[in-house]
C-alpha cells in the first residue's frame, strides 16, 4: 500500500529543488500535496505536472495570513492535513563583518520565524486529522560551524532547538516533529559558490559527491510516514558524512 494514500502534506518553498522532489514522491505514493512558494511560475508548472493531487498557492512564510491560507488549501484538497515540511529558506553567505543587520534579520524572518509560524499554523488541522508529522529542514550548518554563514547558520542552529521544544509540546497532540540536516545539495541554493569554493567543499565530503534533492526527499518521506512512528525530536543528517 502506498505510504501516503489519502493523506495531504503541505510543503513550503515547494516550487523547486528539494521541495519539488518531495512533492513528486508524495504524489507518486498516493498522497496529495499543497506547495507554497513565492516562485509562482515554477509552482504553477509543478502543480500542473502533478495534476489534481497537487495545489499551488503563493506563500510568504513570514506572513501568518499566508500560512492560514495554505492550511485551508490543504484541508480543501481532502484527506486531512497529515504532514508539514518547513522547507522554505534563504542562503546568502557572508562572513560576520560583511553581514548587515538587514541581512541577518532577513534570514531570521524566513528561516526561523517562517518555521515557527508554520508549525503553529498546522496544529489544529493535524489534530482534526488525527495526528501528523512535521519535518523542519535545517542544515549541517546547524550541527557545526560553517564559513561565511553567521546569519544562515544562526537560523539553522535555532531550528534544532525549536524542533525539540515543539516535539515535546506536540507529542500529547499526536504530532511528531523532527529535523533533517542536509549537507551540500545540488540545488539553486549553492549556485552562489565559486568554482574554488565548490572544489573545496567537495573535497570535504567523505562520500565524494554533492547530494541530490532526491537524497533529501527520501529522508523527508521517511520522517513523514509511519515508518518513523516512534521518532520525534530527532536530527537526521543527509550529508554524505560531512558532519562526522
Amino acid at each position: 500500500m502506498a505510504r501516503f494514500s489519502g493523506k495531504t502534506v503541505l510543503i513550503s518553498g515547494g516550487a523547486r529543488g528539494q521541495g519539488a522532489a518531495e512533492a513528486r514522491m508524495i504524489v507518486a505514493e498516493g498522497g496529495r500535496v499543497v506547495i507554497g512558494d513565492l516562485l509562482e511560475e515554477q509552482g504553477r508548472a509543478l502543480a500542473a505536472e502533478l495534476g489534481a493531487a497537487c495545489a499551488f498557492l503563493r506563500q510568504d512564510v513570514t506572513e501568518e495570513a499566508d500560512w492560514e491560507a495554505a492550511v485551508a488549501a490543504a484541508e480543501r484538497l481532502g484527506g486531512g492535513l497529515h504532514g508539514l515540511v518547513n522547507n522554505a529558506g534563504i542562503y546568502d553567505p557572508k562572513p560576520l563583518m560583511e553581514t548587515s543587520k538587514a541581512l541577518f534579520e532577513r534570514h531570521l524572518a524566513v528561516n526561523q520565524t517562517g518555521c515557527f509560524l508554520g508549525m503553529k499554523a498546522v496544529v489544529p488541522a493535524m489534530e482534526r486529522a488525527g495526528g501528523g508529522s512535521i519535518v523542519n529542514i535545517s542544515s549541517t550548518a546547524g550541527l557545526r560551524g560553517s564559513p561565511n554563514a553567521i546569519a544562515y547558520g544562526s537560523t539553522k542552529w535555532a531550528l534544532r532547538g525549536m524542533t525539540k521544544a515543539a516535539a515535546i509540546d506536540l507529542a500529547p497532540r499526536g504530532i511528531r516533529v523532527n529535523s533533517i540536516h542536509p549537507g551540500p545539495i545540488e540545488t539553486d541554493m549553492i549556485r552562489v559558490w565559486t568554482n574554488e569554493v565548490r572544489a573545496k567543499r567537495l573535497a570535504s565530503i567523505p562520500m565524494g559527491r554533492v547530494g541530490t534533492a532526491e537524497d533529501v526527499a527520501r529522508a523527508v518521506l521517511f520522517l513523514l510516514s509511519e515508518e518513523s512512528g516512534y521518532m520525534t525530536g530527532a536530527e537526521l543528517s543527509v550529508d554524505g558524512g560531512v558532519s562526522l
